[in-house]
């Protein structure tokens, strides 16, 4: 149930992200940015589905952490619309607050697999 959850949430996240990126601003440099939002808030989703069919513990914890690399990645080009001002605050908000979810719960899953590792 919990694979089936995650599924969902990292394909709303992505969805959230795309509609972000049609609501930016026509400018060279909004869509520069918004286009560099939009290919790493979508991987999320698709990191974390081919993890799961990894073929390794190890392959697995790769495609959790490179979830994790591309929600950091997605964090900074939030950080520069929000700054810029291409974007409301605001509005910005509920996919920050995402990406802060999405994040632990990637963070407690690769914690978990490794400690499994280990024992």
């Amino acid at each position: 149930m919990v694979n089936e959850d995650l599924k969902i949430r990292t394909k709303d996240f992505a969805i959230r992200i795309v509609r972000l990126f049609a609501a930016l601003p026509k400018t060279v440099e909004a869509q520069v940015l918004g286009k560099q939002v939009l290919r790493c808030g979508t991987s999320v989703g698709a990191q974390y589905r081919e993890a799961q069919h990894a073929k390794s513990d190890a392959d697995f914890i790769s495609k959790i952490e490179g979830s994790l690399q591309e929600l950091e990645e997605t964090a900074y080009w939030l950080e520069l619309i929000d700054e810029l001002k291409m974007f409301g605050s605001d509005k910005l908000q509920p996919i920050r607050a995402g990406k802060k979810e999405l994040t632990a719960i990637f963070v407690t899953i690769a914690k978990k697999v490794k400690e499994r590792k280990k024992n």
